[in-house]
């Protein structure tokens, strides 16, 4: 069973902060990410997520050729304060999209 603990994490893109990514067979994923908050002693988070939660989208493509999906049965928008077992259940929702 994939897990949160299978996304592997690397620095975003854009700001300070960190991005995983992770692909299903379907052609649906999962984007995590936490940003750094300048001058901040809590590690990464900012305004949609702390030192302990994550902002989630649901991701349609492959890793070279992805975007946002805002019309799946699990939500029409990116999800906010996502915590590590919320993740994982929300990785079960996305392994049953088609």
């Amino acid at each position: 069973m994939v897990t949160f603990d299978d996304i592997v994490f690397k620095p975003h893109s854009v700001g300070e902060g960190l991005q995983g990514m992770i692909f299903f067979p379907g052609g649906y994923g999962l984007s995590v990410v936490r940003f750094k908050v300048p001058g901040s002693t809590y590690g990464y988070y900012g305004s949609y997520c702390d030192e302990n939660t994550w902002e989630v989208a649901i991701i349609k493509g492959t890793p070279d050729d992805w975007e946002i999906s805002y019309d799946t049965e699990i939500t029409n928008d990116v999800l906010t304060y996502q915590t590590e077992e919320d993740i994982n259940r929300i990785i079960k929702h996305v392994l049953r999209l088609h």
